[in-house]
């Protein structure tokens, strides 16, 4: 006779404690409110355990890769390409103006008027060593198949188009094109299968200066923890360019928004600008981490880009700025004052603890020699000027942004020097 069982004859499970569920209550009240921050140190716990496990007992220097991605030589030792000065060079521009139409009309500088050309024949020599030649063939060859980014301002903007202006001539004019898709602009060099791109971010973090086109918003406000509100779009690149710098500076305390731009109610606090920076510099190592690859990509990251908007801080005239600059500073003791604030002291401080391998790209110094290399006054408007403005020139002169062709060939070939020989 087989045994019969009633549900009552079943041992019964032990009620759930309350205090179980109270903890698993807390655990997803955290999980929702900081959100990304909480994933980012799950998913890094879990990046730890399984490289722990497929390494075996492989120690954190052996899993290093022995050979930066994309490689082919090394910069001779003791060379800092970033330490230098500026060598009048009649073999440049590395392109002609006229001969890109890439350049966007704000940039274009000869097309807009300006009478001189000394800016356009300057190259930068470092102390004791030589920057590698710029090799165009090589670069699209690296970029067969491959994605290249630059993710930041307008001024990674133009490093972006320096770039093409640099390459483009290789290819045959129906095996390229570049088109715009909102806040991504997609150069493509169909022969190689390769593209190189800009992601317009200028916080890194979401903001409400996002929009690609209509962003001059004065009271600004980034959303803290949503860097993967743009991430997203950089995944899957095999080189990536980040800048961000002039954007934070608005010369008053970061607005940051803690919760959704979607809320009606919208809970903001204000963090000086250092504070907010680190912010943004910690969330891009983080993002890094977790989505690239260190033995197959690269990222790098550029620092400031200085402005030349009062030429009394290099001994000119009181009411002055770039405009009617056509030489470099000659000074190699002058270090320009906008590069000593306390926030480019935080790239340095957060990157110095981080293992995350970013190269720095330091195009600060030897690009406030550059009071020459500025649009000043020679570019589109973005709105008709003045009687008073066309007056006083200064008034309006541009000394944020660069001519091109000028100054930012060099950054790329920095980059260049700091991909192929690091």
């Amino acid at each position: 006779m087989k045994p019969s069982f009633s549900p009552s004859s079943l041992p019964r499970k032990p009620p759930i404690s309350p205090y179980l569920i109270t903890l698993l209550a807390f655990i997803f009240f955290v999980a929702f409110l900081y959100g990304e921050d909480f994933m980012c140190l799950f998913g890094q716990q879990l990046q730890l355990y399984s490289s722990s496990y497929s390494t075996s007992f492989s120690t954190p220097e052996r899993i290093k890769p022995q050979k930066l991605p994309f490689a082919i030589g090394k910069t001779e030792e003791g060379c800092d390409v970033f330490s230098g000065s500026w060598v009048k060079d009649e073999s440049r521009p590395l392109y002609e103006e006229s001969e890109c139409p890439y350049i966007q009309p704000q940039l274009t500088c000869q097309e807009h008027g300006r009478p001189d050309k000394d800016y356009q024949h300057r190259r930068w020599q470092p102390h004791g060593c030589d920057l590698p030649e710029f090799n165009a063939s090589l670069m699209l060859e690296t970029l067969r198949g491959k994605r290249m980014m630059f993710v930041g301002d307008s001024l990674n903007r133009g490093q972006y188009v320096s770039l093409v202006c640099l390459l483009h001539r290789l290819i045959p004019e129906d095996a390229k094109s570049m088109e715009t898709f909102d806040s991504l602009t997609v150069f493509t060099a169909k022969e190689y299968n390769a593209t190189i791109e800009f992601y317009w971010a200028p916080f890194l973090l979401e903001s409400n200066s996002d929009n690609a086109v209509i962003h001059r918003v004065n009271d600004r406000i980034v959303r803290k923890g949503s860097i993967n509100k743009h991430g997203k779009h950089w995944k899957g690149v095999d080189i990536l360019v980040f800048n961000t710098y002039l954007w934070w500076m608005t010369g008053i305390d970061m607005k940051i928004l803690l919760g959704s731009f979607d809320d009606e109610e919208k809970e903001i606090v204000e963090l000086s600008t250092e504070d907010a920076y680190r912010m943004a510099m910690k969330s891009m190592l983080r993002w890094v981490k977790l989505n690239m690859d260190p033995n197959k990509t690269r990222v790098f990251f550029a620092s400031m880009s200085p402005s030349h908007g009062k030429s009394i801080e290099w001994g000119g005239k009181e009411g002055g700025n770039c405009y009617n600059q056509t030489s470099p500073i000659d000074d190699p003791t002058y270090w320009d004052p906008e590069s000593r604030k306390s926030i480019m002291g935080i790239i340095g401080e957060v990157f110095k603890k981080s293992k995350v391998p970013i190269t720095l790209l330091n195009i600060t110094e030897l690009s406030g020699y550059r009071k020459d290399a500025h649009t000043s006054i020679y570019k589109k408007q973005w709105s008709p000027l003045t009687a008073e403005q066309l007056a006083n020139p200064v008034s309006y002169a541009d000394c944020v942004h660069w001519c091109l062709p000028g100054l930012q060939d060099t950054w790329n070939e920095l980059l260049f020097a700091k991909l192929f020989y690091p």
